[in-house]
């Protein structure tokens, strides 16, 4: 992941993203709170509670106010490559998350330190070759019996690779298909990886949305997210 190239979006992420979700017909709010929102419903269904959150790949803290909604006993850390992103994520959140920056390749905190960790559309602007490593070196810092939720782009969505095609800051990204995304993060050691595709219905066909729960084995999604534990 290179610094600058994310640097230079910074101050103007939200317009930039909500330009190129707009045949969607939702906010870039929308995208960041389900989410937190599935992951919360997740950690919820195997009464699990989480104390420490890594949001890796935080980009400007996004997501700080919905773990505050769903996820209110988490303290959250925002790690990002981009100094100016987590400055600009700083002071709009202030003490509601630490932003940290690190260097793309090693996270700056110990051994089993968080109990859950979110990467929100991370991994397809990182090369191939160096997900494993990453993914094992999230694996590192997150305690036993944690849980790791990867959110990306489907690649089978045609709407989708039309948004990425037609994005400033997707301009080098290379999308992960979702089999090989679980692949990759067994291969990183992680545990019980599952797939569960989401966001089929634009917000004109929002009541349609309740159906999403019986839908997250079709690979048509937009989204899609890599849910995975660290043994114990």
């Amino acid at each position: 992941m290179e610094e600058a190239e994310f640097d230079k979006f910074a101050d103007q992420y939200r317009s930039l993203h909500a330009a190129n979700i707009r045949l969607s017909g939702e906010d870039p709010e929308y995208f960041a709170e389900y989410k937190v929102a599935d992951i919360a419903a997740e950690l919820a269904r195997e009464n699990f509670v989480a104390r420490r959150a890594l949001d890796f790949g935080a980009g400007v803290g996004y997501s700080v106010p919905f773990f505050g909604r769903h996820l209110p006993a988490a303290r959250v850390t925002c790690l990002d490559v981009s100094r100016k992103s987590l400055d600009v994520g700083a002071a709009r959140h202030g003490v509601a998350a630490e932003f940290k920056h690190f260097d793309g390749r090693n996270i700056p905190f110990p051994d089993d330190m968080f109990d859950v960790a979110l990467a929100s559309g991370v991994f397809h602007h990182i090369p191939h070759e160096e997900h494993v490593e990453l993914l094992a070196e999230i694996l590192r810092v997150l305690s036993p019996n944690a849980r790791l939720f990867i959110f990306e782009h489907n690649p089978l969505n045609p709407l989708t690779r039309h948004s990425v095609n037609t994005c400033e800051f997707d301009e080098h990204a290379d999308l992960v298909w979702a089999p090989t995304m679980r692949r990759r993060a067994l291969s990183a050691g992680f545990a019980e990886v599952d797939v569960r595709y989401r966001i089929f219905f634009p917000h004109a066909l929002r009541w349609l949305r309740p159906l999403e729960a019986r839908l997250t084995w079709l690979p048509l999604g937009a989204q899609y997210y890599v849910a995975a534990r660290k043994a114990r």
